[in-house]
C-alpha cells in the first residue's frame, strides 16, 4: 500500500479536525472550572478537588475503557463518550444560567468528563493506527500534540474571557464542541479495528493480558512509571499558577493567557519535534524533558506568577518530542487485539498520580506559602530527573528506525 502524506489522509484529517474543536472546548473549561470554584467558594482546596475529580475519572475508568475498546466498536464508544460529555457540560451550563451552582455538581460533571475522556482515549489509539501506517505514527502523534498545543494556546484565554462575560459560556462552548467531534467521527470511513474473535476469556484475564504486554517491555514499563509520577507535577503547578495569579489580582483572561503561554511553547515544540527526533536519540529526548521540570524552582528565588510561568516554558517546549517518540513507538508495536487494553494499562499507570497534583497544590496553597508549595513540586521533579538519567531501561531506549521493520499489516486495518 502506498503511503500518502498525513495532510492528504482524509480520515486522519477528519479525526484531527473533530479533536481540534473538542480540545478547544476542553481548554476553555480547563480554566473555567477553577475560576468558577474560586468565584463561588473562594477555596483553593476546592478548586484543586475539582481538578482532582477530572483527572481521577480518567485514571479510574482507563482499565474498563481499554477492555471495552478491544471488545466493542471503537467508533461507537468514542461517539458515546462525546454524547455523555455533551450532556454533562450542558447540564452544568444550565445550572449556572439558573444561578444554582452548588459545589458538588461542579465536581460531579468534572468527574463525568474525565470518565468520558478515558473511554474516548482508549478507543482513539485504534483509530489512529487504523488510518495511519506504522512509520508515520510518530509524525501523527506529533500532529496530535501540535493540535492540542494550538488549542492550549487559544482555549484558556478565550475561556477566561468567556467566563468574564458569562460564567456559563465556557461550558456551553465545550458542550457544543463534543457535537462537532461526533460529526467528524460519523464522517470517517475506515473501521477502527480488525476482525475480532470472541474468546471465552474473563474480563480479569483480558485486562491482565494488557498489563502483561506493557510490563514485559522494559522501556515502556519504565516510561509509564517515570512519566506517570511526572504527571503529578504539571497539573499541580498549573493549578498553582491559576491560584497564585488570582491572588495577585490578575483577571480570568490574564490568568488564561499565562496558561496559554505554556500551550504556546508546546505548539512551538511540536514544530521543532521532527528536527529533535532527527538529531537526538530517544534517551536524550526523555532525559531533556525530565531536567526541565525543576525549572519551576525559579519561583523560589523570585515569587512572582510571571516567573513561575517562565520556569515552566522549557518543559512545554520538549513535551511534543517526548510524546511523539514514546506514544508513537508504543502504538506502532502493540498488536491490534491488545491495543485498547495496552493503552488503558498505560493510562492507568501514567495517570494514577495526575489527580493528586492539583489536589495537593490546592491543599498546600491553603495551608502553607506559595513558595513552599512550588518548592515541594520542584524537589519531586529533581528526584524524577535523577531517576530517569540513571535508569538502565532509558539508557537502552529503542531507536525509531525499528518502526520501519514492523509489518504493515499489523499497523493498519484493511479497508472495506
Amino acid at each position: 500500500m502506498s503511503t500518502v502524506p498525513l495532510r492528504r489522509n482524509r480520515d486522519f484529517v477528519l479525526l484531527q479536525v473533530g479533536q481540534l474543536l473538542s480540545h478547544f472546548g476542553s481548554q476553555t473549561t480547563s480554566i473555567a472550572y477553577p475560576l468558577l470554584v474560586l468565584a463561588t467558594t473562594h477555596s483553593p482546596a476546592k478548586a484543586g478537588f475539582v481538578s482532582f475529580a477530572r483527572y481521577l475519572g480518567t485514571a479510574l475508568f482507563s482499565l474498563p475503557a481499554g477492555a471495552a475498546a478491544d471488545h466493542w466498536s471503537r467508533k461507537g464508544l468514542m461517539i458515546a463518550a462525546d454524547i455523555v460529555r455533551l450532556v454533562g457540560l450542558g447540564s452544568l451550563a444550565t445550572l449556572i444560567l439558573l444561578d444554582v451552582v452548588p459545589f458538588w455538581p461542579i465536581a460531579l460533571v468534572a468527574l463525568v468528563e474525565g470518565c468520558g475522556a478515558a473511554v474516548f482515549t482508549a478507543a482513539r489509539a485504534g483509530a489512529v493506527r487504523a488510518v495511519v501506517p506504522a512509520p508515520q505514527i510518530p509524525a501523527a502523534v506529533a500532529v496530535q500534540t501540535g493540535r492540542q498545543a494550538a488549542m492550549n494556546v487559544v482555549g484558556p484565554p478565550v475561556g477566561g474571557a468567556l467566563f468574564a462575560v458569562a460564567r456559563a459560556l465556557p461550558f456551553l462552548v465545550d458542550s457544543v464542541s463534543y457535537a462537532f467531534s461526533t460529526l467528524s467521527l460519523l464522517a470517517m470511513r475506515t473501521p477502527f479495528q480488525e476482525e475480532r474473535e470472541r474468546g471465552p476469556a474473563s474480563l480479569r484475564s483480558r485486562l491482565v493480558e494488557g498489563f502483561r504486554f506493557l510490563w514485559n517491555q522494559p522501556f515502556l514499563r519504565t516510561c509509564a512509571l517515570l512519566f506517570g509520577l511526572g504527571n503529578f507535577i504539571g497539573p499541580g503547578v498549573i493549578l498553582a499558577l491559576v491560584v497564585i495569579g488570582t491572588r495577585e489580582g490578575l483577571s480570568g483572561g490574564e490568568v488564561g493567557a499565562l496558561v496559554a503561554a505554556f500551550g504556546g511553547f508546546v505548539l512551538l515544540g511540536s514544530f521543532l519535534s521532527p528536527i529533535v527526533r532527527r538529531l537526538l536519540p530517544i534517551r536524550a529526548i526523555l532525559v531533556l524533558e525530565l531536567w526541565t521540570w525543576p525549572g519551576c524552582a525559579a519561583f523560589l528565588l523570585w515569587p512572582n506568577v510571571y516567573v513561575l510561568t517562565a520556569g515552566l516554558l522549557p518543559s512545554a517546549l520538549v513535551i511534543p518530542s517526548t510524546d511523539s517518540v514514546v506514544h508513537g513507538y508504543r502504538i506502532a508495536m502493540t498488536p491490534d487485539r491488545l491495543l485498547g487494553r495496552s493503552e488503558s494499562a498505560w493510562s492507568t499507570i501514567s495517570l494514577l498520580m495526575a489527580p493528586f497534583g492539583p489536589l495537593a497544590a490546592g491543599v498546600l496553597l491553603g495551608a502553607v506559602s506559595a513558595r513552599a508549595t512550588i518548592g515541594i513540586f520542584a524537589a519531586f521533579a529533581l528526584i524524577l530527573a535523577l531517576w530517569g538519567t540513571l535508569s538502565p531501561s532509558i539508557r537502552a531506549a529503542p531507536s525509531l528506525d525499528q518502526l520501519d521493520t514492523l509489518p504493515e499489516s499489523g499497523a493498519r486495518v484493511a479497508r472495506r
